[in-house]
Parts: C-alpha cells; structure tokens; sequence
C-alpha cells in the first residue's frame, strides 16, 4: 500500500474517532496558548493544565507578565519541567512581544524568535490560534509516524516534512491534534500490540510488528499445580 492511500485509510479512522478535536491545554487567546505550549515541553499537558491557572490570573497578557520577575513567575510554575529556564524564558518573551508591538503576530519568524518558542511551539500557535495550515510534530506523532511507515525521517523536520506530503493541507490542522490523542489513548509507545491495534495491526510492516512484540516484555506463564489424590 502507497504512503498517500494509507494516510487516506488513517485520516478516515481519525476523522471517525475525534471528529472534532479539542486542543488539549487550555488558553484563552493567541498569548496564553503560546505560553501553554512553551510550557509543555517534558512535561504532561495535564500538569500544564494545573499550573496555568493560576499564573493566568496573575498575567494573562505580555504586559503583566513583563512586570513579574522570573523569581515571581517560577512560583508559579515550579510543578513543570525545566521550570527555571522556562520562568526565564516567559519573562524574556514578554518583553519581546512588548518590544514588537504587544501582541502575538501569525508570522513565522516572529514567533520562532521568541524565547522558549521552537519551531513545534510556533506550528501550535499558528494552528489553532491562527488558522495557518501547520503540521507540528511532537514525540507522539513522531513515533506513530514511523510506526505506521508514513515517515522514515530520523527527525521531527523531516517527519513533518514527509505528513504533510501525504496528508491533505485542509486536514493538518486537526490531523497532527487527532493522531496525538490516538498516541495516547490507543496506541501507546511501550507494550503495545500492534497486531491488535486498529491502524498498526494493517499499516506497520509485518517487521515492525515483530520487533515491538519481541521487545515487549513477556507476560508470566501460569503455573500449572498438579494434585494427587491419596
């Protein structure tokens, strides 16, 4: 089966699972989700979605997160991963959306300057918040990717590069949010069947399901107890 006919098979699963796919951590606006997203990196949306409330109602907007103090803002913060650099990172950011005029600007090359936004980060942004075709790649979508032969790129350049090939640009937007959310409730990166699975069980090649199920660890075989009658 060709890439494209395959990702056709994939985008009607998906498409039938999460119709309409929510952006998993919460914002209210092109600032917020930048910051959600920044914050994300090794670490959980869940924990994300626990720690922003709080620093939202203190600084919502560039203006009042420029006026904390990275001390300040790591106070808020310090449940996620990489907190110090990232309370930096956010205090350094602020200032430069201040600097480029306040707001969050649907451009490339701005938002990929900003401090703690990488080319993954400014893809979300310009997504779900602009509505530019993007097609972000994050460890999820890298690895299912692989998984079902849509990419044989060793890294998230060239996996993204390798989707959007095969993938509709009218469906990037929800397809990079629908495959993430299948990675995690469906097709999980350790002791996965991939036999049973309803896109791995047809798209994996037959070697890639053989060499997941050999390093999956064995499940213990039950133990037969024999009696004896007297």
């Amino acid at each position: 089966m060709r890439r494209a006919e395959k990702a056709d098979r994939i985008g009607e699963i998906l498409d039938d699972l999460y119709p309409k796919p929510p952006i998993p951590l919460d914002h209210t606006d092109p600032y917020t989700l930048t910051v959600a997203v920044a914050l994300s990196a090794q670490t959980t949306d869940k924990k994300v979605n626990e720690v922003t409330p709080a620093l939202f109602a203190r600084a919502n907007t560039p203006e009042k997160m420029a006026e904390l103090s990275p001390e300040e803002i790591l106070g808020y913060i310090k449940q996620v991963g990489l907190a110090p650099t990232k309370a930096k990172n956010l205090s350094t950011m602020a200032h430069q959306i201040l600097d480029a005029g306040g707001e969050i600007i649907p451009d490339w090359d701005f938002l990929e300057s900003l401090a703690g936004v990488g080319h993954k980060t400014a893809g979300v942004v310009m997504a779900q918040s602009f509505g530019v075709p993007s097609f972000p790649v994050d460890t999820h979508i890298h690895r299912l990717a692989h998984r079902w032969g849509l990419s044989d790129g060793t890294t998230v350049e060239r996996t993204e590069r390798d989707l959007k090939a095969v993938f509709p640009e009218d469906t990037w937007n929800r397809r990079h949010l629908q495959i993430i959310f299948f990675g995690r409730e469906y097709c999980p990166a350790r002791n996965h069947d991939l036999a049973t699975c309803d896109i791995c069980s047809w798209a994996a090649t037959k070697k890639q399901i053989a060499l997941e199920a050999k390093a999956a660890p064995k499940k213990p075989s039950a133990t037969k107890t024999s009696t004896s009658r007297g």
